[in-house]
């Protein structure tokens, strides 16, 4: 199904004012249980980028988790949970910024009600926030983060276990990761019959490990890397750079990063140096697989691809096409990439307090619990299909997507399954 995502309506930017979101009934304190015969209360967060090119995506991704909470009537199993929504973005940084995300996750470890945490959006912020999260035993379940380090080893020696310094592991993602996602994106060009690649990346933790995921890949499947070199993100332009790649006579240029580090403006440049993307292919990953990219870029995206560490709408599972009706019936406006990957983040993060409170005989379970309910999760039946995390906390599914944009839209152009690459 083609369709466009380009407009949210103004229905759900209205939402904008409420950036602190309680979800169900007041709590009690000192990790939940009111009195006078209340329901015992517990609360989840979610850490998301509400500001910057994003918000229209993490609007949908807070309404998706709004939705899961309300089908339960705002409880898991006997307790009654509560929602606060965390902005990790500021209005200067106009993204993800470090310090706010340590400043989110310090509060969070300190506030004992607080027993789950879905998020962060972004893989730098998550790296930020992990090691502070793993401290205080907190379970998070990310519907989007996807640099290999913070589950497995990567080129940096010291990770992913510099993220856990209690040795036991706190962090699951239900989103593919980026070894699998640059697969995909090499994947793409041996079907194109492409033989030759330019790879740049925006020098940030997702970025660049994306970026040498994908090389890892195309060296192995034998796609010649004509050139490797990290953007300034904040450039006015890249033209010396696009002439200079033109001279390189690449069939297609990769770019691992994300919309905020000027990916619009290197697009454009890229064309604007004589490489149609008829031409020379421009590939880029699920970073910039976002609608404001279509009107930053303008007739410039037209031709390019876009790979996705998972599935589009269309593609999800029966259940997920349930999710999707509920979704379009109580929400106006457009469901966004990683929609559907927020609600599946929050069901099973809710499963697992269910599991946990049973355990503790009804009570509000302690974070530990939680933990090791997140990492039991095997099987699951959910919007993205059947699944299980593995003991690294990743999922294990292997089918990715990749989007092309065809007439100023965003529009499927196929599924990869990279288990066959692995």
């Amino acid at each position: 199904m083609k369709r466009t995502r380009r407009s949210v309506i103004l229905a759900v930017l209205g939402l904008a004012a409420a950036l602190l979101v309680v979800v169900g009934c007041g709590g009690g304190a000192g990790g939940g249980g009111g009195g006078g015969g209340e329901a015992p209360t517990a609360k989840i967060v979610s850490d998301l980028p509400m500001q910057g090119a994003n918000r229209a995506q993490t609007l949908t991704m807070v309404n998706a988790i709004r939705l899961a909470l309300q089908e339960r009537d705002n409880k898991a199993g006997d307790i009654q949970i509560e929602y606060e929504v965390l902005d990790d973005a500021t209005a200067q940084a106009g993204q993800w910024d470090a310090a706010k995300c340590a400043e989110n996750a310090q509060s969070a470890a300190q506030d004992e009600e607080i027993i789950g945490w879905i998020g962060p959006f972004n893989s730098g912020c998550a790296a930020v926030e992990i090691p502070i999260l793993n401290e205080a035993g907190l379970g998070m379940i990310s519907p989007a983060n996807t640099y290999i380090g913070l589950t497995k080893p990567s080129p940096d020696p010291s990770e992913p276990e510099k993220y856990y310094p209690t040795g036991e592991r706190n962090y699951a993602r239900v989103i593919v990761a980026d070894d699998k996602q640059g697969k995909a994106g090499v994947a793409l060009m041996l079907e194109q019959g492409f033989e030759s690649v330019y790879i740049l990346d925006d020098k940030e933790t997702y970025g660049k490990g994306l970026a040498d995921q994908f090389r890892q890949a195309a060296e192995d499947q034998g796609i010649e890397v004509v050139g490797r070199e990290g953007i300034d993100g904040s450039a006015p332009n890249y033209r010396s750079l696009m002439n200079k790649i033109a001279e390189a006579q690449p069939d297609a240029i990769y770019f691992g990063g994300i919309i905020e580090n000027n990916a619009a403006q290197l697009i454009k440049d890229k064309v604007g140096a004589g490489m149609s993307n008829e031409e020379v292919a421009f590939i880029g990953p699920d970073g910039i697989f976002v609608d404001e990219l279509l009107t930053q870029a303008g007739d410039s995206a037209e031709g390019i691809y876009v790979t996705f560490g998972g599935l589009p709408q269309s593609e999800l599972s029966e259940e997920g096409q349930k999710f999707v009706q509920k979704y379009e019936e109580k929400y106006d406006d457009v469901i966004q990439p990683y929609t559907a990957y927020a609600y599946e983040a929050a069901n099973v993060m809710l499963d697992a307090i269910e599991k946990a409170s049973e355990d503790a005989g009804g009570d509000v379970p302690d974070r530990e619990a939680v933990v090791e309910q997140i990492f039991a999760t095997e099987d699951y039946q959910g919007a993205l299909g059947t699944w299980s995390f593995d003991e690294d906390g990743d999922t294990t599914l292997t089918e990715l997507s990749v989007q092309q944009v065809e007439g100023g839209e965003f529009t499927l152009d196929r599924v990869l399954d990279v288990a066959d690459l692995q």
